[in-house]
Formats: structure tokens, sequence, C-alpha cells
């Protein structure tokens, strides 16, 4: 009879032990997918600029959502790695050169210039299909956790300007890359 309790005994301190190491892994592994998923808050909302003359020809802008930030894509194929930009907050968003005032939907707005052209000055036709004071078209921002309108502002001097509308004064970063620039607007601070 001893033995069958002291073998008993044995399985049950087994078992605990066991128990307890799986809760353990899984309390370490829930903490570590909550470690991965940390979103980057580092970027800063201050205004952001890359090389201030015209490329190409914008032909595309579309966005996307991500588990940290929302984004929006501007392509310019033929533009290389040094498209221009200026992304910064305004308070009011104006078209430019006109001064023409273009409401835009949001708690805080941002006036995002790529250096491309949205339409061929030599063919006489748009490259980009956008309507000054218009929703970009084909967008919808439509259950975005950050972005909250679109709007283009036109093309002045080899400059594309467009209204993102976004939730708050949110940190942003600009990414230049081959043939596109990529605004990503974060969730949180």
């Amino acid at each position: 009879m001893r033995r069958i309790g002291a073998t008993a005994a044995v399985l049950v301190l087994a078992g605990a032990t066991l128990g307890a190491a799986a809760t353990t892994a899984g309390a370490a592994t829930a903490e570590a997918s909550r470690a991965a998923t940390a979103c980057p808050t580092g970027w800063g909302s201050g205004a952001k600029g890359g090389a201030a003359q015209g490329a190409d020809h914008l032909e595309d802008i579309r966005t996307g959502k991500h588990e940290c930030y929302d984004r929006i894509v501007f392509d310019v194929p033929g533009g290389g790695n040094a498209i221009g930009y200026h992304v910064a907050y305004v308070d009011r968003f104006y078209a430019d050169p006109s001064g023409e005032y273009i409401p835009v939907t949001g708690g805080a707005i941002l006036d995002i210039r790529i250096g491309a052209w949205s339409y061929d000055l030599e063919a006489g036709e748009p490259t980009y299909p956008g309507e000054v004071g218009e929703t970009l078209p084909g967008v919808s921002v439509s259950g975005y956790s950050t972005f909250r309108d679109t709007k283009f502002g036109g093309t002045f001097e080899g400059q594309t300007q467009v209204g993102l509308g976004v939730r708050a004064r949110l940190p942003f970063r600009v990414i230049q890359l081959a043939d596109r620039v990529v605004v990503d607007v974060a969730h949180t601070w």
C-alpha cells in the first residue's frame, strides 16, 4: 500500500510541476507575442522632407492598413530613390499656388507634397486622375484606425499635393524607396 501511495504522490507532484512549467511557458509566449507586436513610437510629428526637385510622373496613390500604422503610398515609376517630398501637419489645407481652402476631415491634417507631376506636360494628359479639392480616386479610408479623409491639392512646379486627414496629430515617418514614397502614420503615440 505504501508503494502505491508514494507512487501516487510522485505522480501528483510531477503533474503539478509540469502544469506550473506549462503555465510559465504560456505566459512567456504571450509576453513574447506582446513584445513582438510592440509598435514603434519614436517617429515624431515634426515636418519631414527629402530632395526638393520634381522627379517623374505620379501614376498612383494607394493606402493600406497595418497593425501599428496606416500607410499611404505614392507610386512614381522612373523616379528612382530620389523622389522629393515634404510632409507636415497644418491647421488648414490650402492648394498651392491658388491658396484655395480645401476642407479635410479629421482631428489633424497632413500636407503631403511629392516631387512628381500628376500630368504629362508634353502629352497634355494626366498621369494621375486626381481633381483639385476632391477625394483621391480609387482610395477609400473607411474603416482605417488613423486615416479619416484624403483630398487632392493639385500639381504645381513639379510637386503634387495631397491633404490627408488623420484621427489626431500622431507620429509619422516617410520612407523613400525606388519609384515610390511611403508615409506611415502611427495608430498611437
